[in-house]
């Protein structure tokens, strides 16, 4: 990868939105690579507890690969390499010795594609508890209820729970995940382009759901829609080349940018 050294980024020039409940996740000086491909470089940020973080930028930008490096996903690639600092409520989460079940336990993750599990829609959602062995009929009732009316989707699917969830539409399916997500009780909810493999309208729910879910839990969504991220998040972090640009309180950051390059992004200017 080719980075342009003109890059920069200054920490002071965070200006991110009022209204979190404090950091939740302290992301310091983060670098990865593939192999001997830099895909991040330097990437600091706090994200706020309770609040919609946004990430985006142009394709191949390093938006989804630090998405993935809050629950470790990316561990599972052969020739990984990290240095920098990722804390969880103050606990660096690639601490040597870091339970990395138990910190995925801690997240919610949603993909790009809707990947419901090939059983009943009742299952779907109480899977993870599933794995942690829980068997309290009751609880497992509750949960089910919870998580579907907390991803708007009790109403629709509250009287065929025991057929399939691969029956659903795509955006059921998708926010069925979410349900499944949320049904742990996930401290950080994450989200990879979860509209890309949908039409408007299931877009638009999701849209509405993630504004719903605002306050409930801290969600950091990748996006490469930046009309969604202006109506979603509360703050936006513009990624390119691998290096975090700017980051901020979204309304300000496509209002009056504080780089050209951000300013030529959101424009429309490349990308």
């Amino acid at each position: 990868m080719n980075v342009d050294a003109r890059i920069e980024f200054d920490a002071t020039q965070y200006h991110v939105k009022d209204g979190g409940q404090g950091v939740v996740l302290d992301i310091k000086d983060l670098n990865l690579w593939y192999g001997t491909a830099q895909a991040l470089y330097g990437v600091t940020m706090p994200i706020e507890k309770g609040l919609v973080t946004a990430l985006i930028g142009p394709s191949g930008c390093g938006k989804s690969t630090l998405l993935r490096c809050i629950n470790r996903m990316n561990d599972l690639i052969d020739g990984l390499k990290i240095t920098g600092e990722m804390r969880l409520h103050g606990e660096d989460i690639y601490a040597r010795g870091a339970d990395v079940i138990a910190l995925r336990k801690r997240m919610g993750m949603v993909f790009q594609k809707p990947n419901p599990f090939p059983m009943s829609i009742f299952e779907n959602v109480i899977y993870p508890l599933r794995v942690d062995g829980v068997r309290d009929k009751a609880l497992l009732e509750e949960t089910v209820e919870r998580a579907l009316t907390g991803a708007a989707l009790w109403n629709e699917v509250k009287d065929r729970l025991d057929q399939s969830a691969l029956g659903l539409s795509g955006g059921q399916q998708q926010r069925l995940c979410i349900a499944r997500a949320i049904a742990g009780d996930p401290e950080v909810l994450l989200m990879d382009e979860p509209c890309s493999a949908l039409d408007p309208i299931a877009t638009a729910k999701i849209e509405d759901l993630i504004n719903d879910l605002v306050g409930q839990y801290t969600i950091v969504i990748v996006t490469h829609n930046m009309q969604q991220a202006a109506r979603v998040s509360d703050n936006t972090a513009f990624m390119y080349l691998g290096r975090l640009i700017e980051y901020g309180d979204t309304e300000v950051m496509f209002q009056t940018p504080k780089t050209a390059r951000t300013q030529d992004y959101v424009t429309g200017r490349f990308g």
